[in-house]
């Protein structure tokens, strides 16, 4: 299955990225999850079909009304459906 990783650097902690990742993902069929990242940004992994994923990365490149995206890194790779649907990571923030 079609997966991507991406890591959303600006004004994106504090501002509900996450759960605005959360219901973009939910809403197009994207499982995964999304986490803090120590150094300020967040880091989401999606997988699913191809164009899904395409309007998931580029939701995150918008993000919600109160953050200011200034920085997205996208990586593509393979990888089996995990699952659960999409969810926040929880625990210490990562990477």
């Amino acid at each position: 299955m079609n997966a991507v990783r991406v890591v959303v650097r600006g004004r994106v902690q504090g501002v509900g990225f996450r759960a605005f990742v959360v219901r973009e993902a939910d809403a197009l069929g994207v499982a995964g999850e999304v986490w803090n990242r120590r150094d300020g940004g967040v880091e989401a992994e999606g997988v699913g079909p191809s164009d899904a994923l395409r309007r998931f990365v580029a939701a995150l490149r918008r993000g919600p009304v109160h953050a200011r995206v200034e920085q997205v890194m996208e990586q593509w790779f393979e990888r089996e459906l995990p699952r659960g649907g999409f969810r926040i990571s929880e625990g210490a923030d990562r990477a």
